[in-house]
């Protein structure tokens, strides 16, 4: 039974993947704009920024529709399909849980937050948008 389970719920995962995809690309908002010293700033800041994510995860869909609503150029890491990210994720953040954004200072310490609500919020703050 567990194994019946198992496949349906992967199953149903391959045939709603490519529909979430769509989903996400057409109704990604428009980047806010800045003048170019500002959008030079903010992408050295997001230098020292990493998204860990999976292609078809809701809650990293959420983040990536908010990184690109405040015009940021976020490194993404697919944690599912690479391994050597997906070590670096359990290695440095204890677990292998997404989306979690990397957060370099300027010392170099890595900081790792998760949960994609915490993650917006923290971007929200970090890169305001005037409106």
């Amino acid at each position: 039974m567990k194994f019946l389970i198992r496949y349906f719920f992967r199953t149903l995962r391959l045939v709603l993947t490519p529909f979430m995809l769509l989903s996400e690309k057409l109704s990604t908002p428009k980047a806010a704009s800045r003048n170019a010293a500002d959008q030079a700033r903010v992408d050295r800041a997001c230098q020292k920024l990493a998204l860990y994510q999976f292609s078809a995860c809701p809650f990293c869909i959420k983040v990536r529709k908010e990184i690109a609503r405040l015009g940021l150029n976020i490194e993404t890491r697919d944690a599912q399909h690479d391994d050597q990210h997906r070590a670096a994720l359990e290695a440095g953040g204890g677990r292998i849980k997404v989306p979690c954004l990397l957060i370099k200072d300027d010392a170099g310490q890595p900081e790792w937050l998760y949960e994609s609500d915490a993650i917006k919020a923290w971007l929200q703050n970090r890169f305001p948008v005037q409106a």
